[in-house]
C-alpha cells in the first residue's frame, strides 16, 4: 500500500509561557509502517528534524495525558484555542510544541480510516505469516512437538 497521509500545518514552538515560535510542520502516516506517525518540523537551516512515535500515542493522547520519556501528548486549551501539546526529549534538548486539535484530530481520522485501530497487524501481515509458520510440518524447519524421547514412554524392551 503506497497511499501517504499527510497534513501540513503551524505549530507553535513553546519557549516560555508568554513567548513562542510559529513553525512549519509536516504529519506523515504510511500504511507500510502502521504503527507510527512522523512529524517533521523547520527548525532553522537545513533539513528538517523527524520524530517518529507510535500512532495510538498521539490518538490517546488528543483526549487525554499520555507517554513517558521521550515522548508525551496531552490536550489543551490555551489563550481559548484548543491544542495538543507534544513535549519531545532528546540528548540534543527538549521542545514543546502546540499543534491545533482539530488539525490534528482530523489528519488522524483519516489514517484511521486507511489503517483501522487494532488492524495494523493485518497490514503488515503478521497474522497470516504467523499462521503459515504454524500450518507448516516439520519439513519446514518448525517442530511442533518434542522431537526427543520422553523418560514417560517407559522403557520398551526391543
Amino acid at each position: 500500500m503506497n497511499l501517504v497521509v499527510e497534513c501540513e500545518l503551524e505549530i507553535r514552538l513553546v519557549l516560555s509561557p508568554e513567548h513562542g515560535l510559529p513553525v512549519h510542520a509536516r504529519l506523515t502516516y504510511r500504511p507500510g509502517d502502521p504503527y507510527a506517525v512522523h512529524i517533521a518540523f523547520g527548525a532553522g537551516p537545513g533539513a528538517p528534524v523527524t520524530w517518529t512515535f507510535a500512532r495510538e500515542l498521539l490518538v490517546e493522547g488528543v483526549f487525554r495525558p499520555c507517554g513517558e520519556g521521550d515522548v508525551r501528548v496531552w490536550p489543551a486549551k490555551v489563550q481559548g484555542r484548543d491544542v495538543v501539546c507534544v513535549a519531545l526529549s532528546s540528548p540534543d534538548g527538549d521542545a514543546l510544541l502546540e499543534a491545533p486539535a482539530a488539525a490534528v484530530s482530523g489528519w488522524l481520522e483519516r489514517t484511521l480510516r486507511v489503517v483501522p485501530a487494532g488492524a495494523e497487524s493485518q497490514v503488515l501481515g503478521v497474522d497470516a505469516a504467523l499462521e503459515d509458520l504454524l500450518r507448516q510440518e516439520h519439513g519446514g524447519g518448525v517442530c511442533l512437538t518434542d522431537p526427543s524421547p520422553s523418560d514417560e514412554a517407559g522403557d520398551a524392551e526391543v
